[in-house]
């Protein structure tokens, strides 16, 4: 229950009793589990988007108002997350700077244009998948499914940008190979929903490939600039996960 706890309580607004302890026998399970721990936010996304198409509304509107609860029903943690990593990228070439921006917090240029850039296709997208019959149960499985990369950004080999932190306690701890069989999971379901759509199950790979890609990518800038991930660049890899999947399954 621990492990259950702590990835709810994390992931999403929902009140949950706080974990007896918080360490690696609790973390990374849940870091692992993060797809199941969301259920509830997509399920959420799916009953707005349905919802909104069938009293006829504004697709637009509808979209945004779904990604508007999504963000609601996480407290904006990754969003926030996007924020400080963008800033802290651009702010210096100097590691210990950049780390010093990131925890500040507040959204320098940089931040407000990823969130305007990375919002915009996550909303642009799901106006799209309106127009499906099945569209709304696709994309709050997509939401599940982007939330799996925390099991890329925890996997061994992957350093942590600080020795203190949540995030020291799983950041290069999850063996590859679970790794390749959680996502191998979650392309398999995203790839039952699109047949459900009519769509061809391939595009679940390309979806999956996609996100995947830009995860490896942050990974291997952040690694660059600050020296490994932080929590931060978790919350970032999932909102522009979010958007590369919603815009990749059009």
């Amino acid at each position: 229950m621990d492990v259950v706890r702590f990835s709810v309580g994390t992931l999403t607004a929902i009140p949950v009793r706080p974990p007896s302890k918080v360490d690696r026998s609790v973390t990374v399970p849940g870091m692992i589990v993060a797809p199941l721990a969301v259920l509830p936010l997509g399920l959420m996304v799916a009953l707005v988007c349905w919802g909104g198409r069938e009293l006829d509304l504004a697709p637009i509107a509808v979209a945004a108002t779904a990604i508007a609860a999504l963000a609601l029903g996480s407290r904006a943690f990754h969003l926030d997350g996007l924020s400080d990593t963008a800033d802290a990228l651009t702010c210096s070439y100097d590691a210990e700077r950049s780390l010093e921006v990131m925890k500040r917090g507040d959204a320098g240029p940089a931040g407000a244009s990823a969130l305007v850039l990375v919002l915009g296709i996550q909303i642009g997208a799901l106006t799209a998948l309106l127009g499906l019959a099945w569209g709304p149960l696709l994309a709050g499985t997509l939401v599940c499914v982007s939330r799996g990369v925390t099991v890329v950004m925890s996997v061994r080999g992957v350093p942590a940008a600080r020795d203190t932190g949540l995030a020291a306690t799983y950041v290069g701890t999850i063996a590859p190979g679970v790794a390749v069989a959680c996502w191998v999971v979650l392309t398999a379901v995203l790839g039952v929903v699109m047949e459900v759509n009519d769509l061809p199950w391939w595009r679940a790979v390309v979806c999956a490939a996609v996100a995947l890609l830009a995860v490896a990518w942050l990974v291997r800038r952040a690694a660059k600039r600050f020296g490994g991930v932080a929590g931060d660049v978790f919350g970032a890899a999932v909102e522009v996960s979010l958007a590369l999947l919603l815009l990749a399954s059009t």
